[in-house]
């Protein structure tokens, strides 16, 4: 197995763990506070801005890494 092999199997474990937990975590007790039909689609909607702003963050988080990674890497 290559290294970007198990790059790619590191990263697909990490997004379905992180889906997991945005499920688990976030939609499903949104989903749970409402009865009515359109109540639980505006909070599932609704949470896809959480989702879409913690996606965000993990790219500005690894495009951060990425530009000071020579800084990083040389003890500051």
């Amino acid at each position: 197995m290559s290294n970007e092999e198990i790059t790619y199997i590191v990263g697909g474990g990490c997004g379905l763990a992180v889906l997991v937990a945005f499920v688990m975590l976030v939609l499903r007790p949104a989903l749970q506070s409402y009865s009515g039909f359109w109540p639980r689609l505006a909070a599932g909607f609704l949470s896809l801005y959480v989702l879409a702003t913690f996606v965000g963050l993990g790219v500005v988080g690894g495009l951060a890494i990425t530009w000071f990674w020579d800084r990083i890497e040389a003890g500051g």
